[in-house]
């Protein structure tokens, strides 16, 4: 049986930009996204010789990620769930728990819509490297890691106006190369 190795002291480098941006959407706080990623490092470790190999070290490592993402919301949710108040309903030949029924469970995806947000985060991420690297990191800095304008303006050495119009020339940019190499 052959062996599957994998290389945790390149994790940091090779994955947790991905691993940051994939969270961050998830849980919107950059700390509890920075958290849930060492625990994803840490239990990695920890279970690297679980690691079979049927798929990608950061496959793999996306997976622990996912994990440590819904016990994340459990635990806060179990907290908020002490308060609330369930509301079951009886309507002639329906009935319920209302709360169940009108909040969705945002990782109740099918496989088809996980492999579509997969294929269009690799795709934002192809496009970025295809326009002006400038532009890109202007936009990934105030689009995505969420810095204050100031601070990018002083890095740059720019004005907020011209900070919003490269913006504006990323998202452009973006949506053009999207638009001939994803739909």
């Amino acid at each position: 049986m052959p062996t599957h190795t994998i290389d945790p002291t390149k994790w940091v480098d090779k994955y947790s930009d991905y691993l940051f941006n994939y969270t961050i959407v998830r849980v919107n706080d950059r700390e509890v996204a920075n958290d849930l990623i060492s625990e994803t490092f840490l239990a990695g470790l920890k279970s690297m010789e679980n690691f079979k190999g049927e798929a990608s070290e950061r496959t793999w490592l996306i997976s622990i990620l996912k994990r440590k993402i819904i016990d994340h919301y459990r635990k806060t949710n179990s907290k908020k769930g002490q308060a609330e108040i369930h509301i079951n309903y009886r309507d002639g030949e329906n009935e319920g728990d209302w709360l169940e029924e009108q909040v969705a469970d945002q990782f109740d995806k099918t496989a088809e819509e996980e492999m579509e947000n997969t294929e269009l985060g690799i795709a934002i991420l192809d496009c970025l490297e295809k326009i002006n690297p400038k532009h890109a990191t202007i936009f990934k800095m105030k689009t995505i890691d969420g810095i204050d304008t100031d601070v990018i303006c002083k890095e740059f050495d720019i004005t907020p106006s011209n900070l919003w119009v490269i913006i504006h020339r990323a998202r452009t940019a973006l949506a053009a190369c999207l638009e001939k190499n994803w739909f």
